[in-house]
């Protein structure tokens, strides 16, 4: 809601209370056949429960899967007095100006009907969603009397929608508030195609950096003298310590800066919900530093399975992208006979070796007659 309450009138804040009650009541979707039905149901909430650690080199004090307008100083994982499990988060607004927001942005399908709730404990507490594409209005409880209280909203996507923005908020100056045992219930999207080459007649060829520790000034005018386009998939610790330089090494048209998760942590190792929170997270961290949300997902280590699939999508991943060339510090593997292929893609990193692991795999690509190419053009 975007009308600030006057401080302090309770009486006010009830007329709005009712009338939003009353909006709801008329803006919920009637049930209907979706281009989900009969697909199976399922939670599509990141750390729905807030039980899941944070990845190692995550930001400190962050909530895994989810983004807090006033970060650790407003949202906090607590154990005491859950809903259920051991966990759940609580809310303090730093200040008037402040109704201590939550959201997550949640990969859907379009024309299908979600239903989403969340246990909740204090006063004016909201739960709902936008970018649906039939926006309704926001569930809510003018108070929960000291205990806990589900709030439930119902949505159905627009043809265009493949993502939504779940939120919940309190309100201004009405104290703390907690949340617990959040759902997105409905059908997943369908799970990313893995990938390590991209089907492609055309004369090209791929270069993907990863990682980003390590980043020289002779590795970047190569790219620009050579107007390389580079698919790079930075950690983001490193590109959050200098995302300047992930922007000028990707300025070449055709280029981009995709997701590699947040801890490189080998991802077949964790279950589906631990590995959504590195693949969601990363990718909100890359989306905040440079302002495109990745499409593509390149596992740590290539390691990855079924789970990692479905975790990706439910990202909004439509790829995961492994390699078949690997030409990262000093070597020139091609993992299929003969020479390099069209639509062979080939691994470097961001490493101190890199000004002349580039050159070499350029070199690679040209006794091949092949060209480097913008991966993003090429994915459909």
């Amino acid at each position: 809601m975007s009308t600030r309450l006057p401080a302090r009138l309770p009486a006010r804040l009830s007329a709005v209370a009712a009338s939003v009650a009353l909006l709801t009541a008329f803006a919920l979707p009637a049930a209907s056949a979706s281009a989900g039905a009969g697909a199976p149901t399922v939670n599509l909430v990141t750390n729905p429960g807030f039980e899941l650690p944070s990845p190692n080199l995550a930001d400190w004090g962050s909530i895994p899967g989810w983004n807090c307008t006033g970060g650790p100083a407003e949202a906090a994982v607590t154990t005491t007095a859950a809903h259920s499990g051991t966990s759940a988060l609580t809310v303090t607004p730093a200040n008037a100006d402040s109704t201590g927001e939550c959201a997550q942005t949640v990969a859907v399908q379009p024309d299908t009907t979600y239903t989403a709730s969340a246990w909740v404990r204090g006063n004016f507490v909201y739960l709902g969603a936008t970018g649906t594409g039939r926006d309704v209005a926001p569930a809510w409880t003018e108070t929960t009397s000291g205990g806990w209280q589900q709030l439930t909203t119902r949505f159905t996507t627009g043809r265009n929608a493949h993502s939504i923005r779940l939120y919940v908020h309190g309100w201004y100056e009405q104290g703390p508030f907690s949340v617990d045992d959040v759902r997105v219930n409905g059908p997943a999207p369908a799970p990313a195609t893995a990938a390590g080459s991209i089907p492609t007649t055309d004369k090209v060829v791929f270069f993907t950096v990863d990682d980003g520790w390590t980043r020289t000034p002779e590795a970047e005018r190569f790219i620009a003298d050579h107007h390389l386009p580079i698919t790079a998939f930075p950690l983001p610790m490193p590109a959050g310590t200098d995302p300047d330089f992930f922007r000028r090494v990707t300025s070449v048209p055709g280029s981009s800066i995709q997701d590699h998760s947040v801890s490189h942590s080998d991802l077949s190792k964790l279950p589906l919900e631990q590995q959504q929170v590195e693949i969601c997270d990363a990718r909100d961290a890359m989306t905040r530093l440079f302002g495109t949300a990745p499409v593509v997902f390149r596992p740590p280590y290539f390691a990855w399975n079924a789970d990692t699939l479905q975790a990706a999508a439910n990202c909004g991943i439509r790829t995961v992208l492994t390699a078949d060339a690997d030409f990262s510090w000093g070597a020139s593997n091609i993992w299929h006979p003969g020479p390099l292929q069209p639509g062979d893609v080939i691994l470097m990193h961001w490493t101190d070796t890199l000004a002349t692991d580039l050159p070499r795999a350029l070199a690679a690509a040209d006794a091949a007659g092949l060209k480097p190419a913008g991966l993003i053009d090429y994915l459909h």
